[in-house]
């Protein structure tokens, strides 16, 4: 029996094929890092936007009770007591919103869990076929990069049930991702509600003058409606100038309305 030698043309092939295998199981490790990112950078934008609500609602708050009042005290008292209501309001209402999506996600990995469990049932008295012995020329052009990634390209079952159960610990899914927690996301709404708040509380607490504290306060709250709403937009991936104008207009509109609604109430 003559005995074939490989080539190189045939043992092209198969190093072309190690190399696309390698690259594919790398693949995975950039996207775990792109995706951690993404909720990074989701983090940042939700915390910009509970800020920017502070500040708008503290803002339009005070001066509505300026327009009625020029107390000073009267407009720090009722901006210290908006803020405070605010970030409670934002915190339970973050914390409700959370626990269903933490509840929803629950539910849908013990329904895959179940459908797994029940493959694995009818898949366990399958026995495969042997594979075909192969062929001498194919041992010849195998590379050990291709057996090294076949080695690790998959875990036993008993080792993916270890780590299953470890994510399962850990709060995790079996992908490894894990699940919202309700009161951190209640807390940080709540401390960035109250962070965008101090902005018009520090910026009016110490002017005495009337006119001089309303326009100081219009001044710094639209300054810092602006660097928001380009912040956000920034972190969105949205056009910083268009999201900057669009979020400073929409709080001139909100502090003016305020403004006019409680003016009638200086009469008294």
């Amino acid at each position: 029996m003559e005995c074939h030698t490989p080539t190189s043309m045939e043992a092209e092939p198969a190093n072309v094929r190690s190399e696309h295998k390698l690259s594919v199981l790398d693949e995975p490790h950039g996207g775990d890092e792109k995706e951690t990112r993404a909720r990074s950078a989701q983090w940042l934008r939700a915390a910009v936007l509970g800020a920017n609500d502070g500040l708008l609602s503290t803002a339009s708050l005070m001066l509505g009770v300026g327009s009625a009042k020029e107390d000073r005290w009267s407009m720090i008292v009722s901006g210290a007591a908006g803020a405070v209501a605010g970030a409670f309001s934002m915190a339970v209402g973050e914390f409700v919103s959370v626990s269903m999506q933490r509840d929803i996600e629950m539910e849908g990995r013990k329904k895959k869990e179940v459908e797994q469990t029940a493959m694995n049932s009818a898949t366990k008295n399958f026995i495969p076929p042997p594979p075909p012995p192969p062929s001498p020329a194919t041992l010849a052009a195998a590379s050990p990069p291709l057996a090294l990634s076949g080695l690790s390209a998959g875990r036993s079952p008993m080792m993916r049930a270890i780590a299953a159960a470890r994510s399962r610990e850990a709060g995790k899914g079996d992908d490894g991702e894990s699940l919202p927690c309700p009161i951190k996301a209640a807390v940080a709404s709540a401390l960035a509600f109250m962070a965008g708040s101090l902005v018009p509380l520090l910026s009016s607490a110490f002017i005495s003058h009337y006119w001089m504290r309303l326009l100081v306060l219009a001044i710094v709250t639209s300054v810092a409606l602006a660097g928001f709403g380009g912040l956000g937009a920034y972190l969105g991936g949205s056009q910083v100038r268009t999201s900057a104008m669009r979020v400073l207009i929409g709080g001139w509109v909100a502090m003016g309305v305020t403004y006019l609604l409680l003016k009638p109430l200086d009469k008294h």
